[in-house]
């Protein structure tokens, strides 16, 4: 192991180190309201981006721009091309630029800044200049996302999530049953809650990923029966289309049990790089909860049941 990925390691573990974690959280969570949370928010990594005074949504993107700053320092700390295994990673935010740029800001709200992804970037710069939707089609299907299959908002957020999940399951093997589980919940909420068919771009990564029967499946419980073992686990609480929540947090708590254990390996390199990139994401992912949960009365949800 050459000493780039040593001095990768041990700055993944520092940053995981820093976490607020899930009695972090907790406070954040149970406080007087929205205000005190950003107050005690300060004392954290967080505290670069959050503003004092900023609303739920602004202090939310705060939380999640953090974790991209994170993201990119982890990166320069690669070896060269190392950066290319978390590109994968970190492709949710190319997903969230598109999402803004096609769905717009809530009513009053003030537009956001798009997330600026520097060496983990996929297309943003060329998907940021198109103009419709038959051009962000046409960008994705030059790039490594792959054409979605439609130009509809729709169709293209879908064709984006589902092609995240490909990618990192070829590239990252390390997270290749994150990915599974990501594809099941997409074609699950897609197929049987939403009730839309999957374009066919879609439905070959879908069966790439989960099984061409399991991607066809005509109903809900076939889908279910016939997924591979890791995301039959991830829904096996999810007894009906309705319940996917649950399998959502599942989710979640495996990429906590998981990042933790690849970062606690004792070696140095990509595993322990890549469960760092786990516990960073499932912490914003926490205190993104833990600042809804403070704006609305302090209710502590399923995001705290269990330490990390």
């Amino acid at each position: 192991m050459n000493a780039a990925w040593v001095a990768a390691t041990v700055r993944a573990r520092a940053l995981a180190r820093r976490c607020p974690g899930t009695d972090g959280a907790r406070a954040l969570a149970a406080g007087a309201g929205l205000d005190q949370a950003l107050r005690e928010l300060a004392g954290t990594p967080y505290g670069r981006y959050a503003a004092p005074a900023a609303g739920l949504p602004e202090a939310q993107r705060a939380v999640s721009a953090t974790l991209l700053w994170h993201l990119r320092v982890l990166a320069g700390w690669l070896p060269r091309g190392g950066a290319r295994l978390l590109v994968p990673l970190a492709c949710g935010f190319e997903v969230a630029n598109v999402a803004a740029r096609l769905t717009g800001d809530a009513p009053g709200q003030v537009p956001a800044e798009p997330y600026r992804l520097g060496a983990l970037e996929t297309a943003w710069r060329r998907l940021e200049r198109a103009g419709t939707g038959a051009e962000l089609r046409a960008v994705l299907a030059a790039s490594a996302w792959g054409d979605p299959g439609g130009d509809s908002a729709g169709a293209v957020l879908t064709g984006m999530r589902m092609a995240a999940a490909r990618r990192t399951a070829l590239a990252v093997p390390q997270a290749r049953d994150w990915a599974v589980g990501r594809a099941a919940l997409l074609t699950a909420r897609e197929r049987f809650v939403h009730e839309r068919p999957l374009t066919e771009p879609v439905r070959r990564d879908a069966a790439r990923l989960l099984g061409s029967r399991a991607a066809g499946a005509a109903s809900y419980a076939r889908f279910r029966g016939l997924l591979p073992a890791p995301a039959r686990r991830l829904l096996a609480e999810a007894g009906e289309p309705g319940a996917l929540w649950r399998a959502e947090v599942r989710w979640w708590r495996t990429l906590r049990d998981d990042g933790t254990a690849l970062l606690r390996d004792a070696r140095f390199g990509p595993r322990a790089v890549v469960g760092a990139v786990a516990v960073l994401s499932v912490d914003a992912w926490r205190v993104r909860a833990a600042l809804e949960s403070a704006a609305r009365g302090g209710r502590v949800g399923e995001a705290f049941d269990a330490p990390a």
